[in-house]
């Protein structure tokens, strides 16, 4: 299998039948221009195709995760439906994609995780955080409807008062706290985040393929169906959003402070 056509920014290396996705944009924080998200979108189909390829981790180059939405793109966004709805479908395909993968997921969260990619974490099967990472899903802070955001998954992994406290807030989660909840299964020092996901790829990918992957799509369509049934509602207005005078004033306030660095 090639990868290369993925490169460079999403990054895919082969340790025996585990294959680590390296979202690949430091210098933005792995925030997720038109080409990452494509990738991420288009990833999943590839990783069916390596018949060699038993497990995944997912990570981030640099500091970060990833930071969510890239600013230019959702400056355009407000001003631009065309694009808008582009961007949106291409969510919708996204969120689905990974959740239809049959090869366990492993995140290893090596710093922060905001709105997208805090979902693509928890969207995983499993998540690795550093002892200093976050997560946190900012939508209903800069103006808009929490899409592709904790809404779908997050009521799966905590409760649901919980689950909005957070959300409607925009509060974020620190890695001891996601642990406590539900969105991490474990915590380390982030020199050991990737080294520890790998090891648990490799424990999930000793187990009987099969019945691992079968297990893993059984339990997937619990998200699956909560996917259908929100995900049309949550993007149509997230969509809506988009053009309003609140993130209008959200995306003023980002420039500003880009501009004063």
């Amino acid at each position: 299998m090639d990868y290369g056509r993925f490169a460079p920014t999403l990054l895919v290396t082969k340790d025996g039948p585990v294959r680590i996705l390296t979202m690949n944009r430091p210098d933005d924080l792995n925030s997720f221009n038109d080409d990452l998200h494509s990738a991420m979108r288009r990833i999943w189909d590839a990783l069916i195709d390596d018949v060699d390829a038993r497990a995944v981790v997912l990570t981030g180059a640099g500091r970060a995760f990833s930071s969510g939405g890239y600013l230019p793109n959702f400056a355009r966004n407000n001003t631009d439906p065309v694009a808008r709805r582009k961007d949106i479908r291409e969510a919708e395909r996204l969120a689905k994609a990974m959740l239809e993968c049959e090869l366990p997921i492993v995140a290893a969260v090596n710093g922060l995780a905001v709105g997208l990619g805090g979902s693509l974490a928890v969207m995983s099967d499993l998540v690795v955080m550093a002892e200093d990472a976050f997560i946190s899903d900012p939508h209903v802070s800069v103006g808009l409807v929490a899409g592709d955001g904790g809404a779908l998954t997050w009521p799966f992994m905590m409760s649901m008062l919980k689950a909005k406290e957070y959300i409607l807030l925009g509060e974020r989660i620190t890695a001891s706290e996601a642990e406590r909840l539900g969105l991490a299964n474990r915590v380390t020092p982030r020199e050991r985040v990737v080294e520890e996901a790998v090891a648990l790829a490799h424990r999930l990918a000793d187990q009987p393929a099969q019945a691992l992957r079968d297990t893993k799509r059984a339990m997937n369509l619990h998200l699956l169906n909560a996917a259908n049934m929100i995900l049309p509602f949550a993007l149509a207005t997230e969509s809506e959003t988009f053009a309003s005078e609140d993130v209008r004033r959200s995306v003023e306030k980002f420039l500003s402070k880009d501009a004063s660095r």
